[in-house]
């Protein structure tokens, strides 16, 4: 069969990011399909008519990374876009579609309706070979676990074991040469599932709560194999790349073995961790620390239902940048029992953490299968029947969204290391600059005070 992957994904705030789930989804297929990846970042429309004709390809996979951009006060709407897209290709392309991604997992049967697709991969898009397989052999597609042929279909999102590695990996290519020309960054997955039980997140449903962990010399190789392919920064995409303590600092140690050269980030939780740890990940190459840190109130970060506190917050702040690495934290103000006294409280907080960014974001968006959900529904914010595709943020009884944001931009003043949201245009138009420049990497750590 020829297999055409379409990544629809243009957001480039507050940089571009390269779509690699179409990696794994390629490398998941048979060497006896011709596969081609249509990155909407890279092809204009009229280039993407000129590949839907000459390619002529037997099916299409739609990837949906996101529904929106999680921005309650700037807020942005994909699947309309996308919508768009679809009909586009109908008209060009009698190819069946199918939708996967992150996205797709979190909504599927909405997602499915709404873009009026005639397959859809609940779960990790590795199961589009077993798909193509099913549609060759004329069996039943919907027997496989986690594909739709109908958003009638119960909602299952099964995991497997994982290798890790993809069989197709970023090349010298005009597709991984747009990002390495906007920013040198290339992602690196070393684990997929979440042990954590954050209530607003959806992640553990997309991939499973325990971790399948992939063997830190074959995330080290495919490390290298990036580096040698153009990579000036490896970004890891993992929900929370210490999560596994003991395996981040093996893959970090694996980086530093096998002759890794250039700086990588990640996400991470500040828990309580070794008192070496970030030292040794400083030597192992890290430069970037991206804190989940939410909030700094005792009681939200209890309502959240993080596995820290503030003190810990604050001991693996202080670690980070002993250690000579860039610090950010994140922050999710509005959740359940936010008032004006536990905003004030974590703002109070945030003034203990020295040379650091800091970026705050107002509203939770409530996700089906969390927490979050099970609270806005006992609470009568929304019901069983609410659609959740377009975006709909928890507020809570006591302070309204844009109270918040009046106390954050209050105590704010003029600092420029206190970001409200992901910067927006601006901040993209700068970052953009600064990689046209030369500058590599997310480049936050300019905004370090």
């Amino acid at each position: 069969m020829k297999v055409l992957l379409i990544s629809p994904n243009t957001l480039i705030i507050p940089y571009p990011v390269y779509p690699i789930g179409l990696d794994y989804v390629a490398g998941s297929l048979s060497d006896r399909h011709q596969v081609e990846i249509a990155d909407l970042n890279i092809l204009s429309q009229d280039e993407l008519a000129t590949l839907l004709k000459n390619f002529s390809p037997d099916i299409i996979g739609l990837s949906i990374r996101n529904i929106d951009n999680t921005e309650a006060c700037n807020p942005l709407f994909f699947i309309s876009e996308h919508k768009k897209l679809v009909d586009w290709i109908r008209t060009r392309c009698k190819a069946p579609m199918v939708g996967g991604g992150a996205g797709f997992t979190i909504l599927p049967h909405d997602i499915f309706d709404a873009l009026e697709l005639d397959y859809g991969i609940i779960g990790e898009g590795e199961r589009f070979g077993e798909l193509i397989d099913a549609l060759e052999n004329k069996r039943a597609p919907s027997d496989i676990p986690g594909v739709i042929t109908t958003s009638q279909i119960p909602d299952i999102t099964p995991t497997r074991p994982w290798t890790g590695t993809p069989k197709r990996y970023p090349t010298k290519s005009a597709h991984s040469q747009f990002y390495l020309n906007h920013g040198g960054m290339l992602n690196l997955q070393t684990k997929r599932g979440c042990s954590f039980r954050c209530i607003y997140c959806p992640y553990p449903h997309i991939e499973g709560r325990k971790h399948r962990l992939v063997a830190p010399g074959k995330v080290a190789r495919m490390a290298l194999t990036l580096q040698e392919n153009g990579a000036k920064y490896i970004f890891i995409t993992d929900s929370a790349f210490n999560s596994d303590i003991t395996h981040s600092l093996n893959v970090a140690k694996a980086f530093k073995h096998q002759g890794l050269s250039i700086p990588w980030g990640g996400f991470f939780a500040p828990v309580k961790l070794p008192n070496d740890y970030y030292q040794t990940m400083k030597e192992c190459g890290l430069k970037h620390v991206e804190f989940g840190t939410e909030s700094l109130s005792t009681t939200m970060l209890k309502n959240y239902r993080k596995p820290f506190s503030p003190a810990n917050v604050i001991s693996a702040h202080q670690q980070a940048v002993d250690a000579g690495l860039h610090a950010a934290h994140y922050f999710l103000l509005g959740g359940p029992g936010e008032t004006t006294e536990t905003v004030d409280e974590t703002l109070d907080t945030i003034e203990h953490l020295k040379k650091t960014v800091l970026f705050f974001f107002t509203g939770i968006r409530i996700y089906p299968h969390t927490g979050l959900y099970e609270t806005a529904l006992k609470e009568g914010k929304i019901t069983k029947k609410t659609t959740l595709l377009k975006p709909l943020y928890y507020e809570s009884d006591a302070i309204s969204h844009r109270m918040i944001e009046k106390q954050v931009m209050q105590r704010r003043g003029q600092r420029i290391n206190w970001i409200v949201g992901s910067g927006g245009d601006h901040a993209a138009a700068t970052v953009s600059k600064m990689h046209q420049r030369g500058y590599t990497g997310p480049l936050w750590e300019y905004l370090i005070r």
